[in-house]
């Protein structure tokens, strides 16, 4: 942009390089120290924005409902970020009650902290119920109640932006596509299930002890999985 000088230059100075390096610098650090990371003592504001994910077992009638509200951080800015908050679940079942209450506490309390909360996820999704786990919708498998609500965790985590979904690249897609279709092609030859290609998944496919999906299958001497694609061969 041209610049119009209509009063007289009474003194001038050449600015090096090394100059403008350290005010970019310097300019660079003045906007950092303003961004705003979440911590403890952060004000929680009038709304916070949420979502609400179901948690039907079959082991329950009735459902769970998990709701978590993230905070916005630097609002407006190119810094700015969504971090969660709070977390809360309800359900018309209160057989779990007092644990429930005690885990949405101590959630909550960790997002607070700020920092690197990714870690409660895979933390809830190690444990395991003593009586068994159980199937969703889909095949996939879980090993307990709070597990499913890592899972859920995880999910939303996913959405904001906090965990990277590791999805299969298109190419390793599409292999994973034309082996089911030769497998199921096969099956169908051999007298095998008809309906297996309108499901998921086939339904002699195994759990996958990488997603805990009931899809992994054999295919080229190993055993692989439709749904992540972990193969005991790669």
């Amino acid at each position: 942009m041209a610049i119009k000088i209509d009063k007289e230059i009474v003194g001038y100075k050449v600015v090096d390089k090394e100059e403008i390096s350290a005010r970019q610098q310097a300019a660079v650090e003045e906007q950092a120290n303003n961004i705003v990371h979440m911590h403890e003592k952060v004000d929680r504001p009038e709304m916070l924005h949420g979502s609400t994910y179901k948690i039907k077992t079959p082991g329950s009638e009735h459902a769970l409902y998990i709701t978590i509200n993230d905070m916005i951080l630097n609002q407006g800015t190119d810094h700015e970020l969504r971090r969660p908050f709070e977390v809360f679940i309800n359900s018309k079942n209160m057989d779990h009650f007092q644990w429930v209450v005690a885990l949405t506490r101590v959630i909550s309390a960790v997002f607070r902290k700020g920092g690197d909360v990714t870690f409660l996820v895979e933390e809830m999704k190690a444990v395991f119920d003593p009586q068994g786990g159980y199937f969703k919708k889909g095949g996939r498998f879980m090993p307990s109640l709070v597990a499913e609500i890592g899972d859920a965790i995880e999910t939303h985590m996913k959405m904001i932006g906090l965990i990277k979904d590791e999805a299969l690249d298109e190419h390793r897609q599409q292999i994973l596509d034309q082996k089911r279709a030769e497998y199921e092609a096969k099956q169908n030859q051999s007298g095998g299930n008809a309906n297996a290609a309108s499901s998921e998944f086939p339904e002699s496919a195994q759990l996958c002890n990488k997603c805990y999906t009931k899809a992994s299958i054999m295919l080229d001497g190993c055993m692989t999985c439709l749904n992540c694609g972990d193969s005991k061969c790669s």
